[in-house]
């Protein structure tokens, strides 16, 4: 978690050294709240494009463990279900809920009873599958396919589950209170960064450019870009 008053006291600290102007409250928010999904979405692809790399089972080894220590923090996980319908609705987790990672359901017939990962696949196939009394799904090797907000699992009979899924970053909020021609930092209405602690140099540069592009202000933004090259080329001696 990175605190979002040393952030905004840090951008202001910048943007104020050559006298670049003053970020209020409302715009550092918006600023702010854009930084970290840019930050947060930038995992998945750099993720990704490690796995494509041939190879890089060591090479690469840190750089991942990395991203998935910054990617963890937003793991989470969900009961659905009421056991009478085999279509669980995601409207419960919709305002947090960025991608599903993984649906498993709790076999109570197997002996002992076991958790069994449910297998995600396409409309498509999964009416294939269950048409088909050679490619039917059952307790042991269940399905499932996202309708608009359902999650549809088959068989029928599977009517509680649990999701595993990654949360969206929780929108940030820096509150201050007047204290005449100033605002004081109101810590008990702020909301903070829920990125890992690491990013708080990155969370500064982003929103000091996201602040330039905005306000029109060239020399804001390259002041951020500046600071990045800076902080590259610390990490490189």
């Amino acid at each position: 978690m990175v605190n979002i008053d040393t952030v905004y006291q840090r951008v202001l600290a910048l943007a104020n050294k050559e006298q670049r102007g003053y970020i209020t409250p409302q715009e550092f928010n918006l600023f702010a709240n854009q930084a970290q999904m840019d930050i947060f979405e930038q995992y998945f692809y750099d993720r990704a494009q490690f796995g494509r790399v041939p190879g890089n089972n060591t090479m690469y080894a840190d750089p991942i463990d990395i991203l998935e220590e910054k990617i963890e923090i937003f793991h989470r996980g969900q009961a659905l279900g009421d056991g009478t319908s085999n279509v669980f609705n995601t409207n419960d987790l919709n305002s947090e809920l960025y991608r599903l990672k993984q649906v498993r359901f709790n076999n109570t017939l197997a002996n002992p009873p076991i958790g069994v990962k449910v297998e995600k696949t396409t409309h498509d196939k999964f009416m294939l599958a269950r048409n088909s009394p050679l490619t039917s799904p059952t307790l042991t090797r269940p399905i499932y396919y996202l309708r608009g907000d359902n999650i549809v699992v088959n068989p029928s009979e599977i009517t509680e589950i649990d999701v595993n899924y990654i949360k969206k970053p929780t929108t940030v909020q820096w509150s201050g209170f007047d204290a005449g021609a100033n605002q004081l930092y109101n810590e008990t209405n702020s909301v903070n960064f829920e990125l890992h602690v690491s990013e708080e140099p990155n969370l500064v540069l982003n929103i000091l450019k996201l602040a330039g592009i905005a306000m029109k202000d060239a020399s804001l933004y390259q002041l951020g870009a500046a600071e990045e090259a800076k902080d590259i080329q610390q990490e490189k001696q």
